[in-house]
């Protein structure tokens, strides 16, 4: 039978073992740097961070990346193709700025999954690799992992940085929804679940109510915390430390997170120039990927940035798919998503770090009634940059109407495999459930190879 894991990661059985045998004396932080070892993936990582930017709702790949201006005005839509830094690459005209990026990254314009049409299993799929198969649900502790929960486990950064983060919303299935799948940790447990930060980074008064020390809780008394978390190591019953692990992981971070400084200035957005916030975009969006930039620098491994506060709320255009792109959606990510590359590339960041755009799938090549554009997971488009990436390619295209692959389809799960590729995962690694259960973090799944430098 398999071995059971405990919430960090190790088996039980080899837990018990450094309990009960001479080498018990070793401490908890030499038990996680053991497993840390045992856990290593024979995968030299190309990229040592991540940022995803997912459009949530469903971007219309027809009015960004993959338009059809030849098609038929029903299909074509409203805005006109402009040129771009990558030759022969035309973007939508409301991406001036993207448009001068596109050197720099790789477009897949053949993605599709078989999954339904309901957001909350599209989401899951794209952000998981894994299809669960049913209409709505939300999240379930029995669902696979996120990318940054299995980063957080199998390649976890300094103690003193937050792993995984997500902003600025816990974004839900609708209104008032439960929430979405596919950001969590699910099977293997909350204490890999993202840091989340739900203040808006464009307020004035922004900051991370839970990264800030108590008003009565001085220096020297965190200190002394410190001390009898690490004094719990040493003779602890094996019950006890199997069954507060998760407990204690969370405690630890975050005595390391109170008093450090990095994670601390990660946070203060205050200290960037002014003319940079600008270019980022005053709005919450805008404001939560240059954040996301500044905790990748101060060693967070992935964050991820949710764009909408409940499925219905942004990119999902059922009704005046135009004026919403137009007015708000696309000035507000060309402004985000271009100045991110730009800003990433100068600090000589960009190599090492993955910058992927997801959406859980495209709109209909049709127009509809009310002026907007549906579902549509037969075809759509992603970018990818940075970390390992090919810049400056395309890969696969849509047919002439944009409705289905032409050439060299690919799934959400091979996307995630191949994020998994270069973050130094291997994707057929196997995770173990709480029932002693193996699971392989994407199955099923190829790594898109000739989308890698």
């Amino acid at each position: 039978m398999a071995e059971s894991v405990t919430s960090y990661g190790m088996s039980r059985r080899a837990l018990l073992h450094w309990a009960g045998s001479g080498a018990a004396g070793l401490s908890l932080p030499g038990l996680l740097a053991a497993q840390n070892e045992a856990g290593k993936q024979g995968i030299r990582p190309q990229a040592d961070s991540c940022i995803v930017l997912f459009l949530n709702g469903g971007p219309s790949h027809l009015d960004m990346w993959d338009m059809k201006p030849t098609g038929p005005v029903e299909i074509r839509g409203e805005f006109k193709p402009v040129s771009s830094s990558l030759e022969g690459v035309d973007v939508c005209e409301h991406l001036p700025r993207l448009a001068t990026q596109m050197h720099r990254v790789s477009l897949i314009r053949s993605m599709h999954h078989s999954v339904n049409n309901s957001h909350a299993a599209a989401v899951y799929a794209a952000m998981t690799g894994h299809d669960r198969g049913e209409q709505g649900g939300g999240a379930k502790p029995s669902d696979h992992p996120s990318p940054g929960a299995v980063l957080t486990r199998l390649r976890p950064g300094r103690p003193d940085s937050l792993p995984y983060v997500t902003l600025p919303y816990k974004t839900k299935e609708g209104a008032n929804g439960p929430l979405q799948p596919g950001f969590l940790a699910g099977f293997m447990g909350a204490a890999y679940d993202p840091f989340w930060v739900l203040d808006d980074p464009n307020s004035a008064n922004f900051h991370v109510r839970n990264l800030s020390l108590p008003a009565d809780v001085a220096g020297t008394r965190m200190i002394q915390r410190g001390e009898l978390l690490s004094s719990l190591d040493h003779g602890i019953s094996r019950k006890t430390l199997s069954d507060l692990s998760a407990m204690d992981e969370f405690q630890q971070r975050a005595f390391d997170l109170l008093t450090s400084q990095d994670a601390q200035t990660a946070f203060r957005l205050d200290g960037e120039k002014a003319l940079l916030r600008d270019q980022y975009g005053r709005n919450v969006y805008g404001q939560s990927v240059l954040l996301a930039r500044r905790l990748i620098e101060a060693g967070t491994r992935m964050v991820t940035v949710s764009w909408a506060p409940h499925a219905n709320a942004t990119w999902d255009t059922h009704a005046q798919n135009f004026v919403a792109l137009k007015g708000t959606l696309l000035p507000q990510f060309d402004a985000a998503c271009a100045t991110l590359l730009a800003d990433l590339a100068d600090r000589g960041l960009l190599e090492r770090t993955l910058v992927a755009v997801l959406g859980d799938f495209g709109r209909t090549p049709k127009i509809n009634n009310n002026a907007g554009r549906d579902h549509w997971n037969s075809c759509y488009s992603i970018m990818l940059a940075g970390g390992g990436i090919k810049p400056g390619f395309v890969y696969g295209a849509s047919d002439r109407t944009g409705a289905v692959p032409a050439s060299s389809p690919v799934s959400p799960g091979d996307v995630i495999a191949t994020m998994y590729q270069l973050l130094g995962v291997d994707h057929r690694h196997q995770l173990y459930d709480s029932l002693e259960r193996p699971h392989a973090v994407v199955p099923e799944a190829e790594v898109v190879r000739d989308i890698l430098a």
